[in-house]
């Protein structure tokens, strides 16, 4: 089961580095914004996903200009937010979201769904990155057509590592 979990997992990365690459690197662009500017980059993470801002806090390697996000943080347009969560579905994301859109607050979401029309996110959203997680990737060993190890935390964690290189780029070359 290990072999064919890491086949899956690879196969997942493959995936979102294809169709997402272009949206990863818009992302680390609109958030090196707030870096470059007198703002704060700010990660408002959801369900599981939390633990993508601690890594990012508290990490060996943080990121740059981050601050911790609470919902009674106030964001201001030098500012750029970027939700992390589970579900396009997600109420407080999408609560969010709703504000910043009409604080005119440029923001990135990272979610499972594609993007598409009836995903409000990824129509709110200045960037939209989708993790490709339609359901579980290995069948259950007993319970035919049942499928685990959903893994949204991998997918969110490597799309960030992606967001971050091309971040930390981004910022270092203004520094010179």
């Amino acid at each position: 089961m290990s072999k064919i979990l890491s086949t899956q997992m690879s196969g997942l990365f493959q995936r979102i580095i294809q169709t997402e690459e272009e949206a990863i690197e818009e992302t680390a662009r609109l958030l090196a914004q707030a870096s470059v500017g007198q703002g704060k980059v700010y990660f408002a993470c959801f369900g599981e996903l939390e633990a993508i801002e601690i890594h990012a806090l508290k990490g060996i390697e943080k990121f740059a200009n981050l601050a911790a996000w609470t919902p009674d943080t106030i964001v201001t347009e030098v500012d750029r937010v970027c939700i992390f969560t589970e579900s396009c579905q997600n109420e407080d994301a999408l609560q969010l979201a709703k504000q910043l859109f009409d604080e005119f607050i440029p923001f990135a979401v990272i979610s499972s769904e594609p993007q598409e029309r009836t995903n409000k996110l990824s129509e709110l959203a200045y960037t939209y990155i989708s993790m490709k997680i339609r359901g579980g990737l290995l069948p259950h060993p007993s319970n035919l057509g049942e499928r685990i190890v959903i893994p949204h935390l991998i997918a969110a964690l490597f799309i960030y590592e992606a967001i971050k290189l091309n971040y930390d780029e981004m910022i270092s070359d203004d520094e010179l």
